[in-house]
């Protein structure tokens, strides 16, 4: 992973709502509905909404459009990168 990647990462996990998103998602087999991600902080949805969308650009997680509502997978293969980048660092 280039370090560039590795920065917009970490800039991602930088925002302690977004870490409350991503450990809802470790929980809950690294999947999450943005109803309930709207559950999860007191934030409202369209803070919710700006939140989730760094963590798609970082390629943290993946967005998925069924019907009207988005759901959204934990990316397994970046955050291993992640990590492992980080042990190298």
């Amino acid at each position: 992973m280039e370090l560039n990647q590795v920065e917009k990462i970490s800039k991602a996990l930088g925002d302690v709502n977004r870490l409350k998103i991503l450990q809802y998602m470790q929980q809950n087999q690294g999947k999450v509905e943005c109803t309930h991600a709207c559950n999860l902080t007191t934030l409202s949805q369209p803070s919710i909404s700006h939140h989730i969308k760094k963590l798609v650009e970082a390629q943290l997680i993946h967005q998925h459009k069924i019907g009207r509502n988005y759901h959204y997978s934990l990316n397994h293969e970046i955050w291993d990168l992640y990590k492992l980048s980080l042990g190298n660092l």
